[in-house]
């Protein structure tokens, strides 16, 4: 499997950008009043579909490199700010929320997201501070 990981990587790597676009069009229609679009049933089966895509590249690059979850504590931190991104997602994409309610889940996701790929791009937990500092 070893041979395949820099075509996973990059599947990985473009699931993440389809799924942080995806999210930030829905985000943007719930945030203007368009519901019915942001939760139309073929952008959330898109959506699953790309996550879905995204969690098994994720395992796959995870069952290559076994002991790099432990072996690196980045990889631990992000996992943690990627649960935190799906709360926050969860909670800017409820119809029954109140608007400011969305409006602090859509905010503090996209945060996340940013924070995520600064943890990746720098290897190291602290991301996006530690390449400024570096």
């Amino acid at each position: 499997m070893l041979e395949f990981y820099p075509q996973i990587k990059w599947v990985h790597i473009a699931c993440i950008i389809a799924s942080g676009a995806l999210f930030v069009v829905r985000g943007l229609l719930m945030q203007v009043g368009r519901d019915r679009i942001a939760l139309a049933t073929p952008l959330r089966w898109l959506s699953y579909t790309i996550d879905t895509t995204l969690l098994g590249a994720a395992l796959t690059l995870a069952t290559i490199l076994p002991n790099a979850m432990f072996a690196n504590g980045w990889l631990a931190t992000k996992l943690l700010f990627v649960t935190a991104y799906v709360g926050l997602g969860m909670l800017a994409m409820r119809r029954d929320s109140a608007p400011g309610i969305r409006r602090l889940g859509f905010a503090g996701a996209m945060l996340t997201y940013i924070t995520i790929i600064g943890i990746a791009l720098a290897h190291h937990p602290l991301g996006w501070i530690h390449l400024w500092l570096a």
